[in-house]
C-alpha cells in the first residue's frame, strides 16, 4: 500500500515523468518519510517503556564498581536498552565517574548507548533484513567494548578535567515504582518530546537520501568509496566525523547508499562515524576531557571502526 500511495503520488498527483532523476528522488522521499516516520513512532513509544526501567540512577548502580571486561561488556550491552543521545554525555559521564564507574567502563556505555540502540536496531532490520541488523550490533558492541578496555588499560584519569572528580552529584532518590499505566502515559509523552525534536533531521537526512537515490551516479560513488577503492571505508569514516545525527536520523542516507553499490563494512563505518564520532559530540566531550584523553578517544575509535569497516567487506 505505502509503495503504491507513493507511486501515486509522485506519477499520478504531481505528474512527473516516469526515469527522471526528479520523480526518482521524490519517490524515494515519499516512500521513505512514511514509513521512517511510522517506525519512529511506534518504536520510540516500545523503547519509551523499556527505558523507564533504567534510569540513570540506576544504570550507575548496575555499573559501579564492575570488574574490568565484564563491566566494558556489561556496560555496552546497557547502553542498547539506554539509548541516550550524545548530548547526555557531560552529566551521565561525571555521574558515572562520580559514582565508582571505571572510566574505561563509562566510554564503553558511552560509545555504544548513542550508536546501538533499540531504534537502530528495529530501523535497519525493517529496511534492510535481520543479518545487517544483527551485524551492525555485533560491529557496534565489538567497537564500545575494545575501546573501553583499551582506554581503561591506558590509565588516563589524570586527564579527565579536574572539576569531574571535585563535583559530588551523590546517589540521588531512589527511583519509585511506576504503575504500567504510569509508564505507558511517560511512553506517550517520550514519543512526542523525541519525535518533536528529531523529525526535522529525519526529514533533511530523508532528503540527501533522496537525492543521493535520484541524482548521485552509480560510478562517482564506487569510485570514491565503492569495493574497488582500498581507501573506501577511511573516507568513509571521514565524511561521517563532520556530520551529526542519530541511528534513525542517518539510516535514510546508509539505505541511499547501500542501494548505489557501497559495501556493507564501508556504510557501517559510515555509520558509525556519525553517531559516535561526530565532531558536536567531540565538542561536548571536550567539556570533561582533557585535549590528550580525547585525541587518544579519536584515535581509538577511529581504529576500531575502520577495522570493523575492512572486517565486514572481507566477510560480507
Amino acid at each position: 500500500m505505502l509503495e503504491e500511495f507513493s507511486h501515486h503520488l509522485t506519477y499520478g498527483l504531481l505528474g512527473l515523468e516516469k526515469g527522471t532523476h526528479l520523480a526518482d528522488a521524490v519517490e524515494f522521499f515519499v516512500y521513505d518519510t512514511i514509513k521512517i516516520l511510522f517506525l519512529l513512532t511506534v518504536i520510540i513509544f516500545l523503547v519509551s517503556i523499556v527505558r523507564s526501567y533504567f534510569p540513570p540512577e540506576k544504570t550507575k548502580r548496575i555499573l559501579s564498581h564492575k570488574k574490568e571486561f565484564i563491566g566494558n561488556i556489561l556496560a555496552a550491552l546497557l547502553g542498547i536498552v539506554t539509548p541516550f543521545c550524545s548530548c547526555s554525555a557531560v552529566p551521565l559521564f561525571i555521574g558515572f565517574v562520580e559514582a565508582g564507574v571505571p572510566l574505561g567502563v563509562t566510554l564503553s556505555f558511552l560509545i555504544s548507548s548513542p550508536m546501538v540502540n533499540e531504534v537502530a536496531v528495529v530501523l535497519l532490520w525493517g529496511l534492510f533484513g535481520w543479518k545487517v541488523a544483527l551485524t551492525y550490533v555485533g560491529a557496534g558492541l565489538l567497537v564500545a567494548i575494545s575501546g573501553g578496555i583499551i582506554i581503561g588499560r591506558l590509565r588516563l584519569e589524570r586527564w579527565v578535567e579536574e572539576y569531574v572528580y571535585q563535583m559530588h552529584v551523590g546517589q540521588g532518590q531512589e527511583i519509585s515504582r511506576q504503575t504500567f499505566r504510569e509508564r505507558l502515559q511517560y511512553a506517550r509523552w517520550n514519543t512526542k518530546d523525541i519525535l518533536k525534536r528529531v523529525w526535522l533531521f529525519v526529514i533533511i537526512a530523508i532528503g540527501i537520501g533522496g537525492f543521493i537515490h535520484g541524482y548521485v551516479p552509480e560510478d562517482f560513488l564506487t569510485a570514491y568509496a565503492g569495493p574497488q577503492n582500498p581507501f573506501a571505508v577511511p573516507v568513509a569514516v571521514a565524511l561521517g566525523v563532520p556530520l551529526y545525527s542519530n541511528a534513525a536520523g542517518v539510516i535514510p542516507i546508509v539505505y541511499a547508499l547501500m542501494e548505489k553499490g557501497m559495501s556493507i563494512g564501508t556504510v557501517l563505518a559510515f555509520m558509525m562515524a556519525v553517531t559516535a564520532l561526530s565532531l558536536p559530540e567531540l565538542i561536548i566531550l571536550r567539556k570533561v576531557l582533557k585535549v590528550p584523553l580525547l585525541a587518544v578517544f579519536v584515535g581509538i575509535m577511529t581504529v576500531a571502526i575502520t577495522g570493523v569497516g575492512y572486517l565486514f567487506n572481507a566477510i560480507l
